[in-house]
């Protein structure tokens, strides 16, 4: 390939631009995971991650990928053939079900139209109907990357309240956390499954089980085979700044620093910075003449926006053009999706100006691919972006 001038555009929802910060403080040497220096990196993290999530219960974190923390989830808490309530809001609630099936978990899995998020009424249907309390947990993905449809947390946490039901909590936040408002305690979730590379502003390969008092008793019952994933063998180490393998210790180096970035203008400023950005990628995809996927202005995600292709035409394609022409990468539509769609991140280290490449070089390429369009989208961003700053 011949050399391309400038900086890659990574627009995909994840993983998203590493900060020059974070890559700096990841380029420390690395230090002996077993003394001093290195608890006391572990400590500062432990304390300022239970910030991010907005919790004072205990934060496990894995060396892996947002998958991984899934799994945990579910092994820590649950045994063979429980039953658990997960809906389909998209393609990664789906791999997730897909999940919870191989361990051998019964899933009711709602079927949906990947356009809405959780509906709060079927949560209190399904969970009313259950007198016998078979339900064991309630799994929702608060953030669908796929779509850019976000659920409504609270919402589906007072359902159950006013089922009076027991079963647990449990929301994946991989593309919202440090994006989104997301309160672990405030919204009464049991566990919190969350990862690096998206709203931390981190690579890829820290996960995150942020886990309610309700969920460590559920843990010491649970009875799916767990050895890497037990929360049971992390919480001793974890006190002393220690964990029972080896631990990621240059991306901890870079999880310090990102969370020093994110409060340094304080959480409520970042969420409504993506808030700001994702309306005014809106904007711009309504005066293109497009439609958004998501079907519900509450239900709008500030990490990402799905957008369908007029008919007839090539989402991947389009894809293409703009990587080639203007080295950008933005999200494919996946499953259901496929080629139907392309998703704009707009998460993590971004700002006004990195946007306005973003959309100029969506709408550039969509003249080079010919598709059919209004050549207003940037013009009104840039009217949204200037009367809300």
């Amino acid at each position: 390939m011949s050399y391309q001038s400038g900086h890659h555009f990574l627009q995909i929802p994840g993983p998203t631009n590493v900060p020059d910060r974070i890559l700096r403080a990841m380029s420390r040497p690395t230090i002996d995971h077993r003394g001093p220096e290195f608890a006391q990196l572990s400590l500062d993290v432990f304390a300022g991650i239970k910030r991010i999530f907005q919790t004072s219960a205990p934060v496990i974190i894995f060396p892996s990928s947002g998958t991984g923390a899934w799994e945990a989830a579910l092994v820590n808490t649950l045994s063979p053939d429980d039953k658990v309530l997960m809906f389909e809001t998209g393609h990664f609630a789906t791999l997730w079900k897909n999940k919870a099936v191989r361990l051998g978990i019964d899933v009711d899995f709602v079927p949906g139209d990947w356009r809405h998020g959780v509906s709060p009424e079927m949560v209190a249907e399904k969970l009313a109907a259950d007198k016998n309390h078979q339900i064991k947990s309630v799994m929702v993905v608060h953030n669908e990357t796929s779509t850019g449809v976000a659920s409504r947390i609270p919402d589906i946490r007072r359902a159950i309240d006013e089922a009076g039901h027991p079963a647990l909590f449990m929301v994946d936040t991989i593309s919202s956390l440090a994006s989104m408002d997301y309160r672990h305690d405030e919204w009464g979730v049991d566990v919190t499954v969350g990862a690096s590379q998206k709203g931390l502003m981190l690579p890829p390969g820290l996960g995150f089980n942020a886990v309610s008092e309700k969920a460590i008793k559920a843990s010491k019952t649970a009875l799916l085979p767990k050895s890497y994933w037990s929360w049971d063998g992390m919480f001793k180490p974890n006190e002393r700044g220690f964990y029972p393998s080896t631990p990621a210790t240059n991306l901890l180096y870079g999880l310090r620093e990102a969370i020093r970035m994110l409060e340094e203008g304080g959480l409520a400023t970042v969420f409504a910075r993506h808030d700001r950005h994702a309306e005014a990628t809106r904007q711009a995809v309504r005066a293109w003449g497009f439609e958004i996927v998501c079907v519900d202005p509450q239900e709008y995600s500030s990490s990402l926006t799905a957008v369908f292709m007029p008919e007839g035409h090539s989402a991947d394609a389009l894809r293409r053009v703009i990587l080639e022409q203007f080295d950008m990468s933005l999200g494919n539509g996946l499953g259901k999706l496929s080629d139907r769609v392309f998703r704009i991140g707009h998460l993590g280290g971004f700002n006004d100006l990195m946007l306005a490449g973003t959309l100029s070089g969506i709408e550039m390429g969509l003249s080079l691919a010919r598709v059919p369009f209004k050549k207003e989208g940037i013009r009104a961003a840039l009217d949204y972006l200037e009367l809300d700053s």
